[in-house]
């Protein structure tokens, strides 16, 4: 090789950026034809344009300038148009990938020019040859470093993009559940949901991790009739959820469980009844939260689903626990034991309260025989200390309480 081939290379390469640094203004206008030519994003967006111009032009200043000085490649910082372009495209929602595209692309466009200058500037084809093997090294290098710039800055504008959407959110999820007046029109917009039609608000929670809980209750969402639900995080373990519907509620959720995915045996849902509007969204969320408060104090397994309607005079009664617990007592006596008998007890006159007195109904919904739901009745009504007849609302009551709360109300066992 020539000795004195690398310093030709050198002085043609600062020769060839001098040359394009000549007329870096049309080169720009030239790579953003060439871009937007192979961009659909760009579209008819005047101000991504724009921005799209800007980059071109002073990426190529940067490139050009630095290989005509001799500057080293590790001191190449992004330009102010580039970085605001890259902010740009998050706002405007296009992927990283699109955005990257154009460097990419304005890389091919800029050795497409490179070559077509060293043909034209330089006799030798050695000299020519050797001086766009490192001009195009240094353009990969830069675009390579370009990259990760305008990425990260990229990231760290979606970031606070969606920051500031998750805040908006919270705010206005806050607002409506503490029963603040708000613009409809405009929480509409932020949330991507509708307030005006029927709300049933629902929590969605688990023991463990290991489940996608938003998208669960997505899904949990689409089958109590809402295309999409409004759902927001409640810490690592739980979601809240809301379904606007516009058509019959769903009369029951019995059976639901096997429509959602096999993890939804590991996720326990409180569902609240619809209310319209915006004071139902209030309204629907605050009987989840009772009817995920009840099944926590019941202190056993949940069914999958428990919806508000089923629970409501539980919750009523429940609220204030102590009360609850002698209300108990006074109408079970010595019926309120948490021990296997009385519960057996407490479950056949339950049963047959709910069968308006019918002993066979009662015994079908038990598995029983019909004469042993009619002894663990009459030994009911021993341990109570009245016939069932006295009081039969407050018995019923009584008697749904302990089903659904157990040992949260009941009277430690007796002692053997």
């Amino acid at each position: 090789m020539d000795p004195l081939e690398p310093a030709r290379g050198a002085q043609a390469g600062r020769g060839a950026a001098a040359y394009l640094l000549s007329n870096v203004s049309g080169l720009a206008d030239e790579m953003l034809e060439y871009l937007v030519a192979r961009i659909p994003e760009i579209g008819g967006d005047a101000k991504l344009r724009g921005l799209t111009l800007g980059s071109c032009s002073s990426n190529l200043e940067a490139v050009l300038s630095m290989v005509r000085h001799g500057i080293d490649i590790a001191a190449v910082e992004a330009p102010v148009t580039a970085l605001e372009h890259a902010r740009a495209m998050a706002s405007r929602g296009h992927s990283v990938d699109v955005m990257l595209r154009f460097y990419r692309l304005g890389h091919e466009f800029f050795t497409e020019k490179l070559a077509e200058s060293l043909t034209d500037s330089t006799d030798d084809p050695a000299v020519a040859l050797r001086t766009f093997v490192d001009l195009e090294r240094f353009g990969f290098r830069y675009v390579d470093r370009i990259s990760s710039l305008v990425a990260a800055e990229y990231v760290a504008e979606l970031d606070r993009r969606q920051n500031q959407a998750r805040a908006e959110r919270a705010d206005f999820v806050r607002a409506l559940l503490a029963g603040e007046r708000v613009d409809i029109a405009r929480a509409e917009r932020v949330l991507g949901h509708r307030l005006t039609g029927r709300q049933i608000g629902y929590i969605c929670w688990v023991d463990g991790c290991g489940v996608d809980l938003e998208g669960f209750a997505q899904k949990v969402g689409k089958l109590l009739g809402a295309d999409h639900s409004l759902v927001v995080a409640d810490g690592p373990l739980a979601v809240r959820g809301w379904a606007s519907i516009t058509g019959m509620a769903r009369p029951s959720l019995t059976g639901m469980s096997t429509e959602l995915p096999s993890e939804s045996r590991n996720v326990h849902i409180a569902v609240g009844s619809p209310h319209p509007g915006a004071a139902g969204f209030r309204t629907s969320h605050l009987e989840a939260v009772r009817t995920r408060r009840v099944i926590e104090l019941s202190g056993r397994v949940a069914p999958t689903i428990t919806q508000f309607s089923d629970i409501a005079l539980v919750d009523a009664i429940s609220r204030d626990l102590d009360a609850a617990r002698a209300f108990v007592a006074a109408q079970l006596g010595d019926l309120a034991r948490d021990d296997p008998k009385e519960r057996g007890e407490r479950a056949a006159l339950l049963a047959v309260l709910d069968a308006q007195g019918s002993l066979a109904t009662a015994a079908r919904t038990l598995g029983i025989h019909r004469n042993t739901v009619l002894q663990r009745m009459r030994r009911a009504e021993e341990r109570r200390g009245r016939p069932m007849t006295v009081k039969i609302a407050e018995l019923h009551a009584a008697l749904l309480v302990c089903d659904v709360l157990g040992a949260s109300v009941l009277r430690e066992s007796s002692p053997h």
